[in-house]
């Protein structure tokens, strides 16, 4: 591939990744006053983690129990608001120890 073909496909990249940060900017110059779009772009970034997310986690260990298993630990700390190094260590000692009994 030419170095020219790697600068057009390099500024196409650019282009795309500015257009959608830029238009927000450019159209929502005053405060949005409706109760609903601002409730909407309040909870999009958290929707659009979860849907990438989830299916990561379900898929991401050897069986779908410790991965539940795990998931639930890392839900009922965090409705009990511990911090995220404990959710995240509690999480994984209970798929290492779901593993462990499902494989050992």
């Amino acid at each position: 591939m030419s170095n020219t073909r790697i600068l057009i496909c390099i500024g196409i990249m650019a282009l795309v990744t500015y257009i959608p940060r830029v238009l927000p900017v450019t159209f929502f110059r005053k405060t949005i006053k409706s109760r609903f779009w601002r409730s909407f772009l309040d909870y999009t970034p958290y929707a659009v983690l979860g849907a990438l997310t989830f299916p990561e986690i379900i898929y991401s260990t050897g069986h779908y129990a410790s991965a539940i298993a795990g998931t639930v630990t890392a839900i009922i700390l965090g409705y009990f608001k511990k911090s995220l190094v404990v959710v995240a260590v509690a999480a994984i000692v209970a798929v290492y120890v779901t593993e462990i009994i499902l494989c050992g």
